[in-house]
């Protein structure tokens, strides 16, 4: 800046400031401490002490020059100087007006300026004027009515619209603005300008502090309430200690700490918040007590947050089912495909899948489980449903009966702990019902994922989350679950093990578990394939390896006695003259077939629950009156095929040589051996039929051959179930080949390889074909033949007949 000379400018020293705007009316205290700011405040002192005030533009800048600095600043007054023991001073100052740097002029080791005041132009108390002035003072009114810092004695400064620029700066000091605002508002000189600017202002600042006190006013409420509430709960305290109940108020209290820990659903807590209040109004001793804390202790142990995280290493988890379970090819898949899909999909997944373990007895359908449990890491809980008749025990009882508790479904939850759980209903096939409900009803809700993220048990009283639970179900048949509850899981059929399949598990499971568990070392107990082999066909009778595992504890426990009485025994290898020593004769030989009658006999096949099995239909025609007797303990399904197979035999007669009406003078008897065991099923038909026609027709049947099947009226072979038990029986039972139904054929080849090419298998469509591969000989062709022979032996007599009667005439003429 150039230096100038007028006589309305007046030198004065710079007192540059940080962060600080110092407007006219105001009086602030300063800490100079820099040199030029020192000197500048000792040189004001000793003339008439007055001063520039100027903020920096950069608060940074230690040693500021007159560009760095605010043009704009405030002509102040020094008040007071004190001096302090570092050196620096602190000051007092009062700003005087608004001033602006007209030229640089420094001084002796300071920073000088020639500086002009800029004063604004006095009102006229015109309309406008008298409303902006009214407007202003009436919000200044309002924010020194809410600011408690303020004295309402500032009010009486003011007179008129004439003291309306010192009204502005009182009200630019007293709202707190920030260094901006604060130097924006020194910049406007205006007064109609400034006015408008701090209207603005000022009322932002009303509207803050109303919400303020709003703010207040509530949270005061509160502190008065909780004031209140802490008053009466110590007196209540008191009461109680009076009363000895101190005791039971601190367990409520702790039950209080614990809702809050237990992060139970919005309805559970208001639940258990009211039951809480009910027990603080109770005797602790009256039954009434009882039942609600009863209550309350089970909403606040079941998991209503925690689950468990899922181990989806599916290398993992499939090791893991190979190494637990031998075979279950079908099984293994599907829990694969779900950790896939849950390793895939992660928390997006929400529904976990519900299985239902269909096979017999003793092939691990349980076992399984716990090893689905294992692989993804989850905890597993076992319900067992077999003999259960009541609903409640799946709903829970209500709390209004003496010692009500939760389901069975409320109890596995607690027990596991976890919102995730495995969950294993037992024998499902095995429940029933009467009077008190049908528990398998009971069940359609919680086996239901569109149901059971709601699950109501009686006892809660409110909704509790099941869907993230992995139901397990296991049954044998599934002919005593109710379709509505079958439809509603996922049927996985665990089939009878094979012989080959069972020496496996008895060679790299069950031996050595028992070895374990009589702490037996593997160099002493010696058992060889073929004798093990040996003793799973003829000494057990199973589709799983219960009893097998029995038979070999016997066994291990026959060498320990071996062993203890020869110290000098260090291996005892089990021979064939033990086995038959400690087991006795064979339990299940196969029988003698050769020696069967062939004419009338056919081999079926049959299905049994611990596996696959041959069942033979004997079939005599005597003379009589067309009687059709059924014996052997069959059923209705099997009595209802023998008379379609009867029929069939009926219909076909004049093709297989028969007279049209040879039952009327017949009495057909059919009987399925083994007659204390009940037998029924429809996949006997054409085995039945396959024995009527060879009664009566008197061609045997192949004793290599076995058949299984159903028929119809029209002869046509329907398919039927069970197939590979029936073809591992056949196969040890020394059957060459089997005759199926032709839609079987997709059933069987997915365990064809499982046969070892030990079966010749015959897919037939209807009966006719079983016939012509099942007979030693052809029937339908052996009729024709009959039939041929017959007309022609029948032309042969005529003209013998012929040729009598002509010789017979001769000898007459010639006599």
């Amino acid at each position: 800046m150039e230096r100038v000379k007028d006589l309305s400018l007046k030198f004065l020293p710079v007192l540059p400031v940080k962060n600080m705007v110092v407007l006219p009316k105001s009086i602030v205290p300063v800490i100079v401490g820099r040199d030029i700011s020192i000197k500048a405040v000792e040189f004001a002192a000793k003339k008439n002490k007055e001063v520039f005030l100027s903020a920096q533009k950069v608060d940074k800048v230690e040693k500021p020059a007159i560009t760095d600095l605010y043009d704009i600043g405030t002509r102040a007054i020094i008040l007071q100087i004190a001096r302090m023991p570092n050196g620096t001073f602190k000051i007092l100052i009062e700003g005087i007006c608004r001033a602006k740097v007209m030229a640089d002029q420094p001084g002796d080791g300071f920073l000088g300026v020639l500086a002009k005041d800029l004063i604004a132009d006095k009102l006229e108390e015109t309309p406008e004027n008298i409303a902006i002035w009214r407007s202003l003072l009436d919000d200044f009114k309002e924010y020194i009515s809410l600011n408690d810092k303020i004295s309402p004695d500032l009010l009486d400064l003011f007179k008129g619209p004439q003291d309306l620029d010192y009204l502005l700066d009182t009200v630019a000091v007293q709202i707190p603005l920030n260094f901006a605002q604060r130097q924006k508002v020194l910049n406007i000189v205006d007064i109609d300008d400034r006015a408008v600017h701090l209207s603005v202002l000022l009322k932002k600042e009303v509207e803050v502090l109303l919400t303020a006190r709003k703010i207040k006013k509530r949270v005061q409420k509160q502190i008065d309430k909780n004031q209140k509430d802490y008053y009466l709960n110590e007196q209540m305290r008191a009461i109680q200690r009076e009363l000895g109940r101190q005791d039971y108020q601190q367990e409520i209290d702790a039950l209080r700490v614990k809702l809050k820990k237990a992060k139970l659903s919005k309805e559970a807590v208001e639940k258990v918040d009211a039951e809480l209040k009910r027990l603080e109004s109770m005797q602790p001793t009256s039954p009434e007590a009882v039942v609600s804390r009863n209550y309350v202790d089970w909403l606040l142990s079941l998991p209503w947050r925690k689950t468990t995280e899922d181990n989806v290493s599916l290398a993992d988890a499939k090791s893991l089912l190979d190494k637990s379970h031998a075979g279950m090819k079908k099984p293994k898949e599907r829990i694969i495909e779900f950790l896939a899909a849950k390793k895939f999909a992660g928390r997006d997944l929400k529904r976990s899948p519900i299985i239902c373990l269909v096979g017999p007895p003793g092939v691990g359908k349980t076992s399984l489980a716990l090893s689905i449990a294992e692989s993804l890491g989850r905890k597993l809980v076992r319900i067992s449903l077999g003999g259960m008749r009541d609903e409640a025990e799946i709903r829970g009882h209500r709390r209004t009966y003496i010692g009500a508790m939760p389901g069975k479904i409320i109890q596995a939850m607690k027990k596991a702990g976890v919102l995730n759980p495995v969950i294993v209903l037992d024998e499902i096939d095995k429940m029933a019902m009467d009077f008190r409900g049908d528990p398998a009803s009971a069940l359609l809700e919680v086996l239901d994922p569109e149901q059971n993220h709601a699950f109501a048990d009686y006892f809660l009283e409110v909704d509790y989350d099941l869907s993230n639970v992995m139901f397990i179900t296991t049954a044998n048949v599934v002919d005593n679950v109710p379709f509505p509850l079958l439809d509603r899981m996922e049927v996985i059929n665990l089939d009878g093990y094979t012989a080959a399949e069972k020496l496996k598990i008895a060679k790299k499971f069950l031996v050595p578990k028992l070895l374990k568990e009589h702490a037996l070392k593997v160099s002493q107990f010696k058992l060889s394939d073929k004798i093990l082999l040996d003793i799973i066909e003829e000494y057990t009778k199973e589709a799983g390896v219960r009893q097998l595992e029995r038979v070999l504890a016997k066994l291990v426990r026959k060498v320990i006695q071996s062993l203890l009485k020869d110290k000098k025994l260090k291996t005892f290898k089990i021979l064939e003259k033990d086995i038959l020593s400690w087991l006795g004769h064979a339990r299940f030989k196969l029988a003698d077939r050769s020696k069967l009658l062939d004419v009338g006999r056919v081999t079926g096949l049959a299905w049994t629950e611990v596996g696959g099995d041959v069942l033979d239909v004997e079939i005599v025609a005597i003379k009589g009156k067309g009687g059709l007797t059924l014996t052997g303990q069959l059923g209705e399904v099997m009595q209802e095929s023998a008379q379609a197979a009867m029929t069939y035999v009926r219909s076909r007669a004049k093709d297989l040589g028969l007279k049209p009406n040879f039952y009327s003078d017949l009495d057909i008897h059919i009987h399925v051996p083994e007659g204390a065991i009940p037998k029924d099923g429809p996949s006997a038909g054409i085995t039945i039929g396959s024995a009527i026609v060879s009664a009566l027709t008197g061609i045997p049947i192949n004793k290599i051959v076995a058949m299984t099947g159903e028929i119809t009226l029209q002869g046509r072979v329907l398919p039927v179930g069970g197939l590979k038990e029936k073809l591992l029986a056949a196969i040890r039972f020394g059957i060459k080949k089997v005759i199926v139904s032709k839609e079987n054929e997709d059933d069987i080849k997915e365990f064809e390889t499982e046969l070892n090419g030990k079966l010749e298998i015959f897919y037939a469509e209807n009966m006719d074909e079983v016939l012509v591969n099942a007979f030693v000989k052809n029937p339908f062709e052996v009729a024709k033949t009959k039939k041929a022979k017959a007309k022609s032996k029948k032309a042969t007599g005529k003209k013998s007949s012929k040729t009598t009667k002509k010789t017979t005439k001769k000898s007459r003429i010639k006599k």
